[in-house]
Parts: C-alpha cells; sequence; structure tokens
C-alpha cells in the first residue's frame, strides 16, 4: 500500500511540474519527461526524510511506472515496449489480448471503461483524426509508427474495441529477408533485379504475414533517382530513398466534409511527376485506379490481402469493378494482365514469416483467364525456382541484367 500512495503522490507532482513548466508529453515523449521524474523522486526523498511521506520500495519501477502514465500508454506500455508482442487488442476493460509469435493470449492487464477511453484519446491526440457517433471507427498511425484502430458501441454491442497493430520492421532491405530467412539469397537477387527493370510487383499475404515489411524491402531496391510517392490509408512504408512523398487518407470533419479517400491519393499522386507509385494496400475500388495508373507505364507495387498468389490475382480483377457500372470486366481483365508483372505471396506459420510463391503474370488471356507461370514455388521449407522464364524478359534486358546469368544453377 505504501508503494501504492508513494505512486499516486509522485505521479501527481510530476503532472502539476508538467503543467508548471508548459511541457507536452505527447509531444517530448519519455526522453522529455523523465528530467521531471527525476527532478520530483529526488525532491520527493529529501521531504521523505523530515516528513510521514510513504517509502519507494523500488525507485527504478516506480519511474518508470510514473513515465508510463505520464508521457506513455499507461498499463499498455508495457506490452507495447515488448518487442516479442506482435499486436495488442482491447474486448473490454477486462479482456486484453496480446499476440506473441502468432499466439493469442490473454494478459493479466485490467483497465475500466474510463481509462480505455482515456488510453484512445491519448492515442489520437496528434493524429488529426475523431472518434465519435457519427464516426465510430477510426484509423490512426501512433508516433512509433505502430497502426491504431477503434470501434466504438453501439456498433460494437458493450465495450470499445481497440486494436494497436505495433510497427515491427525487422528487415529494411532484401538482404535482410536473406538473413532474417524469409527468402533464399537467388530469389532476393531475382526479385531485386525485377523492381530495378520496373516490373509492378503485387505483395499478397493474410494479416501480419510481412506485406508491408516485403513493400519495404522491394523500395529499397529502386534506383536513389526515381522521385517515389506512396499512397496509404495511414502512415505504414518507410522507404529509404532520398526522393520520396508519403500521402495518406483523411476523414470527414464534423460537418461531414473534406474526407481524402485513397482513389484521390492515387490520382493526385500522377500529377507529382512520379518515377513510381507505391500503393500500401489495395482493398476497394482504389484497384481501378492502380490498374490505369500501371497501365499507363508507370511502374508500381501494392499489396493486397489473399491466401495464394492466384487468389491475389482474382481479386485484382473483381476489386475494379468495384469503382462503377460502367467499369467493365471485358476491360479489366486484360488491364489486369498488362499492368501486373509479379505477385509475391507471403504466409506466416508458428509465428514465422516467409516467402511461398513467386507468380509470374505474363500479359496474355487464355479467354477468361489470365495466363500465369510460376517462377518460384515452397518445396519443403525451401523456396525453389521451377525452371520457368519470368516475364517481360525485355525490361531486364532494357535495365542491363543478364537473366540467364541471374538464374543460373537455379533449377531444383
Amino acid at each position: 500500500m505504501k508503494t501504492v500512495a508513494a505512486l499516486r503522490i509522485v505521479e501527481e507532482e510530476v503532472r502539476e511540474l508538467v503543467r508548471r513548466r508548459g511541457v507536452d508529453p505527447a509531444e517530448v515523449g519519455a526522453d522529455g519527461v523523465s528530467d521531471l521524474v527525476d527532478e520530483v523522486l529526488a525532491d520527493y526523498e529529501e521531504r521523505r526524510l523530515s516528513s510521514s511521506l510513504p517509502h519507494i520500495e523500488d525507485r527504478l519501477a516506480l519511474r518508470k511506472e510514473v513515465l508510463d502514465r505520464v508521457a506513455g500508454l499507461g498499463p499498455l506500455q508495457s506490452l507495447l515496449d515488448d518487442d516479442g508482442i506482435e499486436e495488442i487488442w482491447i474486448n473490454g476493460p477486462g479482456k486484453v489480448f496480446c499476440a506473441r509469435d502468432g499466439n493469442h493470449i490473454l494478459t493479466n492487464v485490467v483497465l475500466t471503461e474510463g481509462v480505455v477511453k482515456d488510453l484512445v484519446e491519448r492515442m489520437l491526440r496528434t493524429s488529426g483524426r475523431r472518434l465519435d457517433l457519427s464516426s465510430p471507427f477510426v484509423d490512426a498511425t501512433l508516433q512509433d509508427g505502430s497502426r491504431l484502430h477503434v470501434a466504438i458501441p453501439d456498433i460494437t454491442r458493450r465495450h470499445w474495441a481497440v486494436n494497436i497493430r505495433k510497427f515491427v520492421l525487422r528487415a529494411h532491405s532484401l538482404d535482410e529477408l536473406v538473413r532474417l530467412g524469409s527468402l533464399p539469397e537467388k530469389a532476393a537477387r531475382f526479385l531485386e533485379a525485377a523492381v530495378r527493370s520496373g516490373l509492378n510487383v503485387a505483395v499478397s499475404g493474410g494479416t501480419q504475414s510481412g506485406k508491408t515489411t516485403m513493400l519495404n524491402c522491394l523500395a529499397a531496391a529502386i534506383s536513389p533517382r526515381e522521385r517515389v510517392i506512396t499512397c496509404e490509408e495511414v502512415f505504414e512504408l518507410q522507404i529509404p530513398l532520398p526522393d520520396v512523398v508519403s500521402m495518406q487518407t483523411r476523414q470527414p470533419n464534423l460537418e461531414g466534409r473534406g474526407a481524402i479517400e485513397l482513389r484521390r491519393l492515387i490520382v493526385e499522386a500522377l500529377r507529382m511527376r512520379p518515377d513510381r507509385i507505391l500503393v500500401g494496400e489495395v482493398r476497394q475500388q482504389e484497384a481501378f485506379d492502380l490498374l490505369v495508373a500501371l497501365n499507363s507505364g508507370l511502374p508500381g507495387m501494392t499489396s493486397i490481402h489473399a491466401n495464394s498468389a492466384i487468389e491475389a490475382l482474382t481479386k485484382l480483377v473483381t476489386l475494379p469493378l468495384l469503382a462503377g457500372e460502367n467499369v467493365s470486366h471485358a476491360f479489366v481483365l486484360p488491364t489486369v494482365a498488362s499492368s501486373i508483372d509479379l505477385i509475391v505471396h507471403l504466409d506466416q506459420a508458428r509465428g514465422r514469416r516467409s516467402t511461398a510463391h513467386i507468380l509470374g503474370v505474363t500479359g496474355r488471356l487464355e479467354g477468361d483467364r489470365i495466363e500465369t507461370v510460376s517462377l518460384w514455388e515452397r518445396s519443403g521449407n525451401q523456396l525453389q525456382w521451377t525452371g520457368h522464364q519470368p516475364p517481360r524478359a525485355e525490361k531486364f534486358l532494357e535495365a542491363g541484367i543478364d537473366l540467364r546469368a541471374l538464374l543460373q544453377g537455379e533449377r531444383a
């Protein structure tokens, strides 16, 4: 009880000092508040010698908890600091779960309805996004890059539903994916050559399969001389190039106006003199606008949620039909065939992410079916070249890449 009392006193004094000094914990973070906590603790220990203030049994533990409460996300901060945790979600005040190594775990964190609302408000404070009865869903990016999604009643039955998908970028390049065992060396060299040659790539996979990480790694292979424009629902891509413009969607204001959808971003991106366009993920009719951009000769990449490379191709054919009644299957089918060159499919098994399939799109049609060629397939635990030649060989040649030398000796 003494520790709890000491914690309450120190926290109140730190908050008062923050107010007096005009410090915004949301902007300065834990580093900016830590000196204030140390100042309060030093003063507290000095006063305790001549007063009845409760004794602090573990100074370091109390210091961290005060920092978490004032500058962090309180009871959730320890979960966010744990590198082994991939995602955190709250189904109710007493049901806080996390994902570790692909497994769902019920944590011992117990909150109250008020604390959940306060935490969400704190997370949204710097995002410029809102949550209310007229807008019961919200997507936002936290300062550390993690992605937040919240749904509130009466969309949910009773409690606020909160998901925090931590941004854990374990790899920044294809070489690092090789080092992590997610991709074999020769497949990495092939994908690197495909990106340099300007092939259009779609990355597919399920939730938490590593689509964003793969997009980042592929983007690292883009020439630093290129101008890249990225379009996302919320900022997740981190492109390590000198000439990059990143754009994200925007929610409507209180009057229901001012919303900026992904379709609009893609159209605007084409007016910004891009050498290449990256769309974080296509889920709906924005697939149509991306296809139109790629079909005009502009190289690009995107990701799509799918259970296989073939399913991803099917979705790329069907999603554009949502753009309007005037968009026909007869237009979309050949457009997809000529616009998408490679599909890189990822999966996750027992917490381990890996590349499962690389599918080539030849650009030809067989009736109502797009002709494809399987380039890399998994055999056991290994991704191996099938011996088939990739499409768009002329693009590799134009980029000065010898495909035969690149793939020599790779046939299983």
